[in-house]
């Protein structure tokens, strides 16, 4: 199960209700802190989720309204956090932008207890764990070194426990080497084959989160077979010329892109304070009726084959005295 926690929603400029991008995707242990936006840091403890183990920042492009929030949220774990250090990952023009900001501007001036690695994106894996990997891979937008990434659950066959114990199969590590692929060998000699005791293969999850984009057709191989898809929804389909010029796109075109590509659930941000939510909202679901415009500290399960679902946010139980 993947899940992804909206910190802030709004493009450009913080709205009343909406703050700048950050997103947090939770994959079993591993957090990754998805943009920066100013404001971040607070919202990160708004949101319940807490600074512990968020130690991995993939940035999507170098706009400031995309990473002003690093030198604040930086400058926190120098005082007070306990990490040994900080990965932040992002391509060249993104990270000269974050080297000015924290050696130029906040950390001038203060020694740092734990490490910052600034690591250069290229497009492909840039991360495996025993269950997921994560990718990144490369967008069009304003300037050079754009990327969105996809965390992709790996598929498995599942051990079919009865069966095993049908076949005299003892628990401990036979089991361990069968899940692997490996032939046992009873106790009585018969041999076990992996076939034996493994179910069907199971697809694994996959997510896919995009930051700002200027065009979707070189996006199909990345987004295809999707099981949530986060992107801009950054204009409406009536202001198309303008998002053209500013290297966005439409509500109307995200959602054929998830339409086209066989996408189980479309989750909109970036939205503009110029619109009301619920034209994006209609705007997107005349084309993909499963589609969502995520609000800041928004909480959505991606489990596998179940629908995409919505915790309800702290701001929706929070009334902030």
């Amino acid at each position: 199960m993947f899940e992804i926690v909206f910190l802030g929603t709004s493009a450009s400029a913080p709205s009343i209700h909406r703050g700048l991008p950050a997103q947090v995707i939770l994959a079993g242990e591993h957090r990754f802190l998805v943009d920066c936006g100013e404001g971040t840091q607070r919202q990160i403890l708004r949101s319940g989720v807490g600074f512990k183990r968020l130690n991995r920042i993939l940035l999507t492009h170098s706009h400031l309204d995309h990473i002003l929030g690093l030198g604040g949220l930086i400058s926190t774990f120098s005082r007070w956090e306990s990490l040994d250090d900080i990965e932040i990952w992002g391509g060249k023009v993104t990270l000269d932008r974050v080297q000015a900001l924290l050696y130029g501007v906040v950390l001038d001036y203060e020694r740092l207890p734990i490490q910052i690695h600034l690591i250069d994106l290229k497009p492909g894996q840039i991360m495996e764990t025993k269950d997921f990997t994560v990718s990144a891979f490369p967008v069009t937008h304003r300037g050079s070194g754009n990327f969105g990434f996809i965390f992709q659950e790996k598929s498995r066959r599942p051990f079919l426990t009865e069966k095993a114990e049908a076949l005299g199969v003892p628990a401990g590590p036979e089991r361990s080497r069968l899940v692997k692929g490996e032939a046992v060998t009873l106790a009585d000699g018969r041999v076990v084959e992996p076939d034996m005791v493994l179910g069907d293969l199971v697809r694994g999850m996959k997510l896919v989160h995009i930051g700002d984009v200027a065009r979707t057709d070189q996006l199909t191989e990345y987004v295809t077979g999707a099981d949530a898809l986060v992107i801009e929804a950054t204009f409406l389909d009536a202001n198309v010329e303008e998002a053209r010029a500013f290297g966005h796109i439409t509500a109307k075109e995200a959602a054929l892109l998830a339409l086209e590509n066989g996408v189980r659930t479309l989750l909109l941000t970036h939205v503009s304070r110029r619109y009301r939510e619920r034209d994006v909202v209609e705007e997107a679901r005349a084309v993909f009726p499963n589609t969502y415009v995520a609000r800041d500290l928004d909480h959505y399960l991606i489990k596998r084959d179940a629908p995409v679902e919505r915790k309800k946010s702290v701001s929706e139980t929070d009334d902030d005295t």
